[in-house]
């Protein structure tokens, strides 16, 4: 496969030939007990993917939306520092690498020197293959290495640490061991977990510690205060599409061509970033002659703004506008 970037075609591309044998029934089998430990509350302390056939039905099963969960966070991070750009990148509980693949993609012209560390050796040998298969350098030259991802880990320094949907598979002191190592280890780390209440409690918890070490946020959030989410009434998330391949659908049993990923995430820098003025917190609702925006903003508040057609070219901006986005667009005055 000819490909110098990655991308969510050449993703699904490089996951249908790798896997075009397996089993449908083992893979839906294997699906369902990974789908009840995502969702699932309780820590462990072994890999969540046990052998090749776990690890494969995984990659199916979450790797699209991981890939896309990951590269929207990143997106927001080129925004706030357009002038950076990682050289060296840790992909912690990286499993089969789509957060890595995510990270190859982010920055044209440039190939950070990606180590992935789990403690599941199937997955990494899984994500090695996927990577060489890919013919992407910058994947084919990554380590892929097996870590304990406990609290005792031990992490290089690097320009940018990605821990995604690894946080709600650790206990509580080991979440936060993790983030401080993350923290002194790197220039630049996001933190990503699914978008329900308990995945945003773990982001939260995550951002707190990052601001404590010294970090700053760059995004989503406008600020690096405290939330202004009154805790148990609400929850901050996002959401990425997701195109599903014949595959996809199914090992995921679905029919429809696309997914939703709802995700939230955070990342918080050492280095100067400019973040957004406001950042869209909700779908907007368009209604004759109006956009609804729910968003948050720098002066540390929650509110809505109503834009109708008197705002002229604002208004036909917020009919473009997309949940997760920036508010006022760039060039364009609130």
């Amino acid at each position: 496969m000819n490909a110098t970037l990655p991308s969510a075609e050449v993703l699904r591309a490089t996951l249908a030939g790798l896997l075009d044998g397996l089993p449908p029934k083992q893979a839906a089998q294997a699906v369902e007990r990974l789908i009840a430990n995502y969702r699932g509350t309780t820590p462990t302390d072994a890999p969540v993917l046990r052998d090749r056939s776990d690890v494969a039905a995984y990659a199916a099963y979450r790797m699209p939306a991981t890939f896309e969960a990951v590269r929207s966070a990143l997106d927001a991070l080129r925004e706030a520092a357009p002038d950076w750009a990682p050289v060296t990148h840790t992909d912690v509980g990286g499993g089969t690498g789509a957060a890595s693949w995510a990270v190859a993609g982010a920055w044209a012209g440039e190939e950070p020197r990606t180590t992935v560390l789990d403690w599941a050796e199937p997955a990494l040998a899984l994500g090695r293959e996927l990577a060489e298969l890919s013919g992407i350098p910058a994947l084919r030259a990554a380590e892929w290495r097996r870590a304990r991802i406990g609290a005792g880990l031990e992490l290089a320094p690097a320009d940018l640490v990605t821990v995604s949907y690894v946080l709600n598979e650790l206990t509580a002191d080991v979440r936060a061991a993790l983030v401080d190592t993350a923290a002194a280890a790197a220039q630049a780390v996001l933190v990503v977990e699914p978008g329900t209440p308990d995945g945003y409690a773990r982001i939260i918890e995550a951002r707190d510690r990052l601001i404590a070490a010294g970090l700053t946020v760059a995004a989503p959030c406008p600020h690096s205060a405290a939330c202004p989410i009154e805790p148990g009434t609400d929850w901050c998330h996002f959401s990425a599409r997701v195109s599903r391949s014949s595959l996809h659908r199914r090992v995921k049993g679905g029919s429809l061509p696309y997914e939703d990923e709802k995700f939230s995430y955070v990342v918080a820098t050492r280095f100067g970033t400019q973040p957004v003025t406001a950042r869209v917190t909700r779908k907007p609702q368009i209604r004759k002659g109006q956009v609804l925006l729910d968003l948050c903003t720098r002066d540390e508040a929650l509110r809505r703004a109503t834009v109708t057609k008197r705002h002229g070219e604002l208004y036909r901006a917020a009919r473009d506008i997309a949940w997760g986005d920036e508010w006022p667009p760039p060039g364009e005055d609130g």
